[in-house]
C-alpha cells in the first residue's frame, strides 16, 4: 500500500468517523427530547441547529475536494 492510498484510507475512515459521531448525537438528542417532553419550537431549533452543523461538515469537505483537485493548497 503507498503512502497515498494510505492517506485516502485514513481521510474515507476518518469522514466514517464523523458521520457516525453525528449519528450518535442525534439518536443522543432525540432520546432527550423525547424524554423531557421539550415542545415543538424547541424541538425545531435544536433539530435545525444540528442540521446546520451536518451541512456545514458536508460543505467543509467539499470545499477540500476542490481545493485539493485545483492544487490551490
Amino acid at each position: 500500500m503507498t503512502s497515498q492510498q494510505f492517506q485516502q484510507l485514513e481521510i474515507i475512515g476518518l469522514n466514517f468517523l464523523f458521520a457516525g459521531i453525528f449519528f450518535l448525537i442525534g439518536m443522543a438528542i432525540h432520546d432527550v427530547l423525547k424524554q423531557g417532553k421539550v415542545p415543538v419550537f424547541g424541538k425545531v431549533v435544536v433539530w435545525s441547529v444540528l442540521t446546520f452543523g451536518c451541512f456545514g461538515f458536508v460543505a467543509k469537505g467539499i470545499f477540500q475536494a476542490f481545493w485539493n483537485s485545483n492544487s490551490l493548497g
